[in-house]
Formats: structure tokens, C-alpha cells, sequence
């Protein structure tokens, strides 16, 4: 099925893209890889006029080193880049290969980190591990720019905070604390992830403070906050055990839904599976034994 009808816009600037959007308000969306967009304007899922085109925009692309020893991400690098980006390799390893596993080499190519954001579909790679990441996202509008922490960014399911005639610049990763590990999983069907965890260990006290953030759950990636109070700063094996005593008390507060990734018992399950695994490689221990 064909999308409905829609003008096609090319601006050459960045202010040129924001004003187009400010013009046709919500009857506009930015147009990147249209991975997600164009599968939904063709399910008449959405609707929009106005296709603002922004792949011409040199102020949203290429990575770049933050001077405090993090990443700056342009909005329309790929996947394919990402997964491939000398520097997110050295800076952000366990992203690089969340990248490199993202749905099929057509959407690792066409797809950007800024669509994904954007789009807010709960059953995607990137959120969960940028939000344990602390990730914040920079957006460009009519009255200049501002930056969001990401988790604040993600509303639910399709919703974020960006506004009708805002445009996602980059996606910043600070430098995160010397000794600091990362780790994400998923398990899915037809390339979607029906549930993905994150978890990053940051060296304290005996052991490591923990972010663990799952997503596929509901709307939006969630925090596991029981589960990594319980294990902040114990000893590996001692951490290991809280996680298994709390997580599943964690998976079970989260308001989950039945939808075509499976049920919520199911999705629930997978955390508690998918949560001891990522914290296993984030400790440097053997996955297969988790």
C-alpha cells in the first residue's frame, strides 16, 4: 500500500528545516531513513502533508569527541556508521556492537540514531542502553536550542518531547568514570527486540553502582531501580545474587502489556534471563553462564 499523498520538502540549512516545520506545525514530520515513518504513513498509521527532508543537513551528521573524554553523535548517522565509528568503538564499545546487531543491513544502513529516538517505538536497541548511559539529546528549534536527558526525552510509546517544529541535533554521551563497563542484550521476533536490557557498572565502593534500564516492557525503557539499589557496591558474586533475588520483584511493578512481541508474563521473564546476562558481561564474566 502506497502512503497517502505528501509534499516533499529539501531544505539546505538547518534554520531553513526549522522553519518549515514551525509552518506546517503537525501536519509535518523530518524525513531521515524513513525506516519507521514510511511503514507507518503507508499502514495509514500516521498521516502527514509535509515530508521535511533533512538528509542535506551537515549540522546533524558525524561523530565527534566531547573534550570531557565522551561522544557527540550527529541525528542522521546511521546504524551502519555507528556500528562501525573508530571512536564509538573505543569510547562506547557495547553501543558500537548494539548497533552492529540492530534489525537487517538495510536497516542498519537507511536507519539513523535520531529517526529511532524520535520515532519512540518501544521495541527498538538504542533507547535501553543510552538511557543507562545517562545519553542526552540536543534539539534545534524556532527560540534556538536545548538539551534533554533522553529519559526525560522518551514520554511512552510514539511520544516524545520534541516539539512539532524541533529538529533532534546530536545525541551526547559524556565521558562515563574510569573502569566503567556496558552491556545490552535483547530477544525478539521478526528483527524487533521484544525485550532488550541494559546494564553499565561504574567502579564503588567493594563493587560497582549499577543503571540497569529495560525496554520493550512498556512505553518507554525503565529503570530496574530495586534491583540496582540492591546491588550498589557489593562484591561480584554478592551483586549477582541481589540481582536474581530482586529483578523479578523489579519486572513485575512494571505496568507491561500483551502485544505482538508476546505476552507480559513473557516479556517480564526475559528481563529477569536478560538482566543476569548483561550484568555477567559487564562484570567480564563468561555470558554463557549466566
Amino acid at each position: 500500500m502506497l502512503p497517502p499523498r505528501f509534499e516533499l520538502h529539501r531544505p539546505q540549512a538547518l534554520g531553513e528545516a526549522v522553519e518549515t516545520l514551525a509552518r506546517h506545525a503537525d501536519d509535518a514530520s523530518p524525513f531521515a531513513g524513513g525506516t519507521e515513518l514510511l511503514i507507518a504513513m503507508k499502514a495509514r498509521v500516521l498521516r502527514f502533508g509535509h515530508l521535511v527532508d533533512i538528509k542535506r543537513l551537515p549540522e546533524l551528521r558525524g561523530v565527534r569527541g566531547r573534550e570531557d573524554g565522551g561522544v557527540s553523535i550527529g541525528a542522521l548517522c546511521s546504524h551502519h556508521e555507528l556500528a562501525r565509528d573508530p571512536l564509538v568503538r573505543e569510547r562506547l564499545p557495547a553501543y558500537s556492537a548494539l548497533s552492529e546487531n540492530i534489525a537487517n543491513i538495510r536497516v542498519r544502513v537507511a536507519g539513523t540514531i535520531g529517526g529511532n529516538l524520535c520515532f519512540a517505538e518501544p521495541h527498538t536497541d538504542p533507547p535501553a542502553l543510552l538511557c543507562a548511559l545517562d545519553a542526552s539529546v540536543e534539539l534545534a528549534g524556532p527560540n534556538g536550542r536545548r538539551t534533554l536527558p533522553l529519559e526525560e526525552f522518551l514520554q511512552g510509546e510514539l511520544s516524545t518531547a520534541r516539539a512539532d517544529d524541533e529538529l533532534m541535533v546530536r545525541v551526547e554521551v559524556a565521558s562515563q568514570p574510569s573502569g566503567t563497563r556496558a552491556a545490552y542484550r535483547s530477544c525478539g521476533h521478526l528483527e524487533r527486540p521484544a525485550v532488550g536490557v541494559a546494564a553499565v557498572a561504574v567502579p564503588h565502593g567493594a563493587g560497582h553502582a549499577w543503571r540497569l534500564r529495560a525496554s520493550g516492557l512498556c512505553g518507554r525503557p525503565t529503570a530496574l531501580a530495586r534491583t540496582q539499589a540492591a546491588m550498589s557496591g557489593l562484591p561480584a558474586d554478592e551483586a549477582l545474587q541481589a540481582l536474581l533475588a530482586h529483578v523479578g520483584e523489579d519486572a513485575a511493578q512494571v505496568e507491561a502489556h500483551d502485544d505482538l512481541q508476546g505476552s507480559a508474563e513473557y516479556k517480564r521473564h526475559l528481563v529477569t534471563v536478560l538482566a543476569a546476562r548483561v550484568a555477567r558481561i559487564a562484570l567480564g564474566r563468561p555470558e554463557r553462564n549466566a
